[in-house]
């Protein structure tokens, strides 16, 4: 089954084809970073406007790249929420009128669980069950994967996400919107031991998170240290603290859970400092993590085209006209009626194998 996948949650335009049986076929990606930049966060109705604007051509694109046409589509996956409303109404009025063209199947997409089984698109795909945690700019969760559709939440933010976090740190630093990645650069120059920063909730005795404590914290460094030479150092102990809560809650989810597979999943999953703490961390344990290629850490088309095929192959149900949920909590989601799919990440790399 080929697969069509958009992604239109927030300021980023995705569109992939994904194909049962060979695979990812191709993805594009526009960013409205720098659209957005200008006022300093994202403007919902510019970035409603500008996924019209870019989501045709970039299917366009993407069937050119893979020698296939419009015909050729079996069904049509889109992110249906969580997200901004209009930009998802963008996204699921063309999924909708395409499908209406076509006569073919459209099924809307949870945003999240697309980041949850994006690491399964990888050359060495985890299998089943596994606990993820999901580092992004809106979510900071870790979720106890057993299958697809069959997910339970073990721990979540009371406040700012891990990216909003890195965000706002870096705006009281003076860099520039969005700033995450500018901090976690900026950071690598830094001394991480000069400052000594909160751990917020690292021994609260259960998996959420707190973020706005430590923003505070950093607030009140910045303004005792003003000079710019001090900002490296104050960015590598922000990262340190964030990375070390982060380390730690993972582990404790994987010893709750009973798991030995820890899968990062978000745009805060292309962090060095924590790709490098979380895989230090497992080691203890025996255990094995697993991140998404870079491409998929933040949103993409290749996700939700994946989960899409995932649903569909395993029972999920065509979508309501124009159905959107800007917010949507990953846990109502009903679970595929399919008790095989324990198999799919074995069937992946047998079908990766084959087409090497």
């Amino acid at each position: 089954m080929l697969v069509l996948g958009i992604e239109s949650s927030c300021d980023e335009t995705g569109v992939a084809l994904y194909d049962s049986d060979q695979g990812l076929l191709g993805h594009a990606l526009h960013s409205q970073i720098a659209m957005h930049a200008e006022y300093g966060g994202v403007v919902p109705e510019l970035a409603s406007r500008d996924h019209l604007r870019r989501i045709l051509p970039l299917t366009r694109r993407v069937l050119e790249a893979a020698q296939l046409q419009l015909a050729d589509v079996d069904a049509i996956a889109y992110t249906e929420g969580p997200g901004l409303a209009g930009a998802l109404l963008v996204g699921t009025g063309i999924a909708h009128a395409l499908g209406v063209a076509l006569s073919i199947p459209v099924l809307g997409v949870h945003h999240l669980e697309g980041h949850l089984l994006s690491p399964l698109l990888s050359s060495d795909p985890p299998d089943f069950p596994f606990v993820a945690l999901l580092v992004s700019g809106g979510h900071t969760q870790l979720m106890e994967v057993q299958t697809v559709g069959r997910y339970r939440t073990l721990g979540d933010t009371l406040d700012d996400a891990a990216g909003e976090a890195f965000d706002k740190t870096a705006q009281l630093l003076g860099l520039a919107y969005p700033g995450g990645a500018a901090l976690s650069r900026l950071a690598e120059s830094g001394d991480p031991l000069r400052f000594r920063l909160p751990r917020p909730m690292l021994h609260s005795g259960d998996l959420n998170f707190s973020f706005s404590g430590l923003k505070t914290a950093v607030l009140n460094l910045a303004q005792k240290y003003p000079e710019i030479s001090d900002r490296a150092d104050i960015a590598a102990a922000f990262q340190l603290a964030m990375t070390d809560v982060l380390s730690a809650k993972s582990v404790a989810a994987l010893k709750i859970a009973d798991c030995k597979r820890l899968v990062v999943a978000g745009g805060v999953g292309a962090n060095r400092q924590l790709r490098s703490a979380l895989a230090l961390s497992v080691q203890t344990m025996d255990a094995q993590v697993y991140f998404p290629e870079l491409a998929f850490c933040t949103d993409n088309g290749a996700m939700i085209a994946y989960a899409g095929a995932m649903r569909l192959r395993y029972g999920g149900h065509e979508a309501g006209p124009f159905t959107v949920r800007p917010r949507w909590d990953l846990e109502t989601m009903a679970s595929p009626d399919c008790a095989d799919q324990q198999t799919e990440s074995a069937d992946l790399r047998a079908s990766k194998s084959s087409n090497a």
